[in-house]
């Protein structure tokens, strides 16, 4: 809900607090059951595994778990302390640098960060289940999978826009769609000739 309500551009100037606010407040509230569901998660694997868990993935699934959970807490915080900033004065909050310092805060802590602990997180659980065979393996490679597209999805994005568009520029079509030639561009009559 909060994907939903609240804008993925850090720039945006507020008019989201207008109109779906209260739908980000309702998914704030309901974040902590969120958060309370995922340790529950975390210990009931951490349990399952007894004395086949090992120290260092344990401590890598564990210590990724806690800080995605803080940082999902602490963006919630924020989003939370600038709806009801809103709420008191919004005529002034979307014309302050503070409130640009929020969202820009926000967007970094879960765009960058905190996916990355979900990625980091998810391939210790995929390693652990791949090594004691807790789960199908099939649960573990797709865990690989998805935690390399966490990583590595906005740079794949990126690569891909810029591939498009270079492929987009250089492709020239005609009205029925043929190609230009190499040579008809180069010997393409200038404006004042036609």
């Amino acid at each position: 809900m909060l994907r939903i309500s609240v804008p993925s551009d850090p720039t945006e100037p507020g008019e989201w607090l207008k109109t779906s606010s209260s739908l980000a407040g309702f998914a704030l509230n309901l974040l902590p059951f969120a958060g309370i569901a995922f340790l529950w998660f975390v210990g009931a694997l951490r349990d399952r595994l007894g004395g086949l868990e090992d120290r260092f993935f344990s401590t890598v699934f564990l210590g990724s778990s806690l800080l995605f959970l803080a940082m999902l807490f602490v963006s919630a915080a924020v989003i939370g302390a600038l709806i009801l900033t809103f709420a008191v004065a919004h005529g002034e909050v979307m014309n302050a640098a503070t409130f640009h310092f929020a969202r820009t805060f926000i967007y970094n802590l879960v765009n960058i960060y905190m996916i990355r602990m979900a990625a980091v997180f998810m391939i210790s659980t995929s390693t652990v289940i791949t090594y004691t065979s807790i789960a199908p393996r099939w649960v573990a490679y797709l865990g690989f999978v998805l935690a390399m597209l966490l990583l590595f999805g906005q740079f794949l994005h990126f690569v891909g826009v810029c591939g498009f568009s270079v492929l987009g520029f250089s492709d020239q079509r005609l009205p029925l769609g043929r190609r230009v030639s190499s040579t008809a561009r180069r010997f393409r009559p200038r404006s004042e000739d036609r």
